[in-house]
């Protein structure tokens, strides 16, 4: 339904369209397309990323490199909404360049130069529009589309990614998404002329499109279609229009995310899943991104059951109502063990993924399998302090005394005074676990930096005056 991207005749003062990519150079990036493909599914997205630069940058105009490239971007960063730690930072100077070149107007610049940008977060808003313009002054609208898409799930609700997104599905042929994205504008502008206008345009052109006008005896009955057009068009409701622009396209999985989060923001779960389902069915069953969605949505309503029962459970103090909670949550996490192990399975150097799973195999007293996730998860400089108060408790469980005081003792270190409570915790278990073991010097150590921090803290105070008499009669920590 997009436009050509390079055959259309130039009319004077237009920019040109891309340039034909060389057969050979081609054959270069489909090859370093399969080569990302390939270690995508693997989870290695850093060498994916790779592969798919070189092909959005040496076929800017191709869409499915463009899919690729920013779906990858999508699962390095856990779908976070934000990129990479202080992305902010890192690409403002970045921000700065691309605004310098688009005074150049060198289009293909821009795109290459945004590129960078969305390397380090996928969901800068400003850059992927500034690529989408440059996509549509080169005519490359699939690709315009894709960008654009992605900039509209960072922010459903932004009233100028909305406008820029219609203008461009409005002028595809996309017209019900054009329209539900205008109805975003007009929603939050009851009397904005670009929104009221469009609306009506889109409507004809959707009636033309589908021959309705050609079919006039006069003006008097092309008026009439065209009011009775708006008329239907202002009585559908939002839902209806999503639902309408997926019976349209049933191919293009974006309407059915779109519809699905649309449920879950009202609460609406079981239709959340209903019309994923529905996505799954229509993508063969092979789409792995709306396999997860579906997975998300069962979770959340496990979650929200789970809550209702904890509720229900304080409540009532009665055994039923407990026994329901305790077996709901049981439940629960036996589903997140499932749903994490195969996503680790998928995405196996995905660290998110395997801390995720190893909390839940701690909580069902997996110990052996936890301590082997928490020990690959050491290297994720955000979660080490977890990490490492993960361990301790595991290696406390299964005895293993010397390791866990290892592990509390690594976790004190990481732990500043954001997580103090978790310092604290971390402290606590590793001073009395150094008395136990008879290292009387470590443990006073451990105990009387926590006392520091918080000498009310449970019984340390108590703590340090047993260890205190201990060393003056000489006795035996098992004493205590």
């Amino acid at each position: 339904m997009a436009k050509s991207t390079s055959e259309e005749p130039k009319k004077d003062g237009e920019p040109e369209g891309l340039p034909p990519v060389p057969p050979q150079k081609r054959q270069v990036f489909q090859r370093c397309f399969q080569q990302g493909a390939k270690v995508a599914a693997a989870g290695q997205f850093d060498y994916a990323t790779e592969m798919f630069t070189q092909c959005v940058i040496g076929d800017p105009g191709n869409p499915e490199y463009v899919r690729s490239f920013l779906a990858n971007l999508v699962k390095k960063y856990n779908n976070n909404k934000k990129g990479a730690t202080l992305a902010g930072m890192k690409t403002a100077g970045m921000k700065t360049a691309l605004q310098k070149t688009k005074l150049t107007k060198n289009w293909v610049t821009i795109i290459t130069s945004g590129i960078e940008i969305l390397k380090i977060n996928p969901w800068d808003t400003g850059t992927l529009v500034e690529i989408g313009n440059a996509c549509e002054t080169l005519k490359a609208d699939d690709c315009q589309l894709e960008y654009l898409k992605l900039a509209f799930d960072a922010d459903h609700n932004d009233t100028n990614i909305n406008r820029v997104y219609a203008r461009a599905l409005g002028r595809t042929g996309h017209f019900d998404q054009a329209m539900s994205c205008w109805q975003r504008v007009k929603n939050a502008k009851p009397t904005d002329e670009e929104a009221i206008r469009a609306m009506n345009n889109l409507a004809v052109e959707k009636t033309i499109h589908k021959g309705g006008y050609e079919e006039a005896q006069s003006t008097k009955d092309v008026r009439l279609n065209k009011a009775t057009s708006d008329e239907d068009e202002g009585r559908m409701t939002l839902e209806e229009r999503m639902m309408r622009a997926i019976d349209k396209e049933p191919t293009n999985m974006a309407s059915y995310v779109e519809l699905s989060d649309f449920y879950q923001r009202d609460e609406q779960f079981a239709k959340a899943e209903e019309i994923l389902q529905r996505a799954l069915q229509a993508s063969g069953g092979g789409d792995l991104t709306i396999r997860e969605r579906v997975e998300d949505v069962q979770l959340r309503v496990a979650r929200q059951t789970l809550i209702q029962a904890e509720k229900k459970a304080r409540d009532e103090k009665t055994e039923a109502a407990v026994n329901l909670y305790n077996n709901l949550k049981a439940d629960l996490n036996a589903k997140e063990v499932t749903i994490y192990a195969s996503r680790c399975e998928r995405y196996p150097t995905n660290m998110h993924f395997k801390y995720e799973l190893a909390v839940r195999l701690q909580r069902a007293k997996k110990f052996g399998e936890a301590i082997k996730l928490f020990q690959d998860c050491r290297s994720d400089l955000k979660r080490r302090g977890h990490v490492y108060l993960s361990l301790g408790q595991c290696f406390a469980f299964i005895k293993q005394y010397k390791m866990a005081l290892d592990s509390f003792e690594k976790a004190s270190a990481e732990f500043g005074d954001k997580d103090i409570e978790l310092k604290k915790d971390a402290l606590y278990n590793a001073g009395k676990l150094a008395v136990h073991l008879k290292e009387l010097d470590k443990g006073d150590k451990l105990l009387s930096d926590l006392a520091g921090l918080d000498f009310g803290y449970k019984d340390v105070a108590q703590w340090l005056d047993k260890l205190a008499k201990l060393r003056e009669d000489g006795g035996d920590p098992a004493d205590l």
